[in-house]
């Protein structure tokens, strides 16, 4: 989850907090209207702006996003301890009612239950017993209790209810934590699948041999280069012919040829650019595609690939006179590929029957 989708989860979430403290003052005034408030109504008036004013503040901070510099970005405990503080007032200045409000303690705890650890829940509800609990002493120390057993059975069954929460939230917790454990393992077995996938879509797509594109994938490339191409571009298009390469297996043995096919597939990388395509075609013959070209920059590319090869010494051979011939094209808007192979295989047999060692063009016999 990115850091900016988080904090609007955030945010989302302490409006929610906020309109359970509209909802609590509406309930104050309700209970202050009906004289179940000792309160005056100049305190309530007080005590509404003091809330609508942290909630504000709160507001200003999480808008503002200052909420990530705390280690906790949500702000949980300060919330639940904030709303702690405004229900131990209400519940001091609440007369008959005080039990009926005695849910909104485990509101503001069921705020926690997700984002608490179980250490800090547990300090939680504890402040929230004693609170309560510490209400009732103090009041019954004064002689303020109209109601001593009654207000034995609240503390009692707040009690109760705490120690439930608790124990909820310890297996809440430990629930989480498990499914966080299996979502990680999911997640690390699909990066496995994912690599393994790239692994296999490599393996289809490459020739062991050289490393280089195998002959299907370089047709769905060319492919869909084609079908990407717009009005007035041009790639180019070559088929390369290793010579004399059934010589090199009769006289060197097969481990020498494969050895030459690595040695090309070496020195056309160093060659090309980023972005040009080049693939075995087929035994000793390869196929080159150069996006956004023109005739010059093919011949100059294929020149210099048959130049860089005949200097090209395979180590612990000795071979004289390696050479490759080329058989070069354009590939424009609307051409059909196999067409255009056809016009390079063409260009090819006329670079071999002249006597092999040379790039020749399609065009050149188009203009002939």
């Amino acid at each position: 989850m990115t850091d900016k989708l988080l904090q609007k989860l955030l945010i989302k979430r302490f409006l929610l907090a906020a309109g359970t403290y509209v909802l609590v003052l509406l309930l104050t005034w309700v209970v202050t209207l009906s004289d179940y408030f000792r309160a005056s109504i100049a305190t309530v008036v007080a005590t509404t702006v003091l809330v609508a004013a942290s909630q504000a503040a709160l507001a200003l901070v999480f808008l503002k996003g200052w909420n990530r510099r705390f280690r906790d970005p949500s702000l949980t405990e300060f919330q639940v301890l904030l709303a702690l503080v405004w229900q131990t007032w209400l519940m001091a200045n609440l007369d008959g009612a005080r039990g009926t409000f005695l849910v909104l303690y485990l509101l503001l705890l069921l705020f926690g239950l997700f984002h608490l650890s179980r250490r800090v829940f547990v300090r939680c509800a504890v402040l929230v017993f004693f609170s309560f609990a510490g209400l009732n002493l103090y009041e019954g120390y004064q002689m303020k209790l109209a109601e001593p057993g009654l207000a034995a059975v609240q503390v009692c069954v707040l009690f109760v209810v705490l120690v439930w929460l608790c124990l909820y939230a310890s297996y809440v917790q430990a629930s989480r934590q498990r499914m966080r454990q299996r979502r990680y393992a999911l997640q690390a077995h699909q990066d496995t699948l994912r690599g393994m996938m790239r692994q296999l879509e490599d393996l289809v797509a490459t020739d062991e041999l050289t490393g280089l594109y195998n002959r299907r994938h370089f047709l769905s490339l060319a492919g869909r280069e084609l079908l990407a191409m717009t009005e007035g571009s041009a790639h180019g298009l070559a088929l390369i012919d290793l010579d004399h390469f059934k010589r090199i297996n009769d006289l060197h043995g097969h481990a020498a040829g494969d050895q030459v096919l690595q040695v090309f597939a070496q020195v056309a990388a160093a060659c090309l650019r980023d972005g040009d395509v080049l693939a075995r075609y087929g035994g000793e013959e390869f196929v080159l595609l150069l996006p956004d070209s023109t005739t010059e920059r093919l011949q100059v590319c294929c020149e210099r690939l048959r130049l860089a090869f005949a200097t090209a010494e395979p180590e612990g051979l000795t071979l004289h006179g390696l050479s490759l011939s080329v058989g070069m094209t354009l590939l424009l808007e609307g051409d059909d590929l196999d067409d255009a192979l056809h016009r390079a295989d063409q260009a090819l047999y006329r670079a071999k029957r002249n006597g092999r060692n040379q790039c020749a063009a399609a065009w050149e016999m188009a203009d002939a």
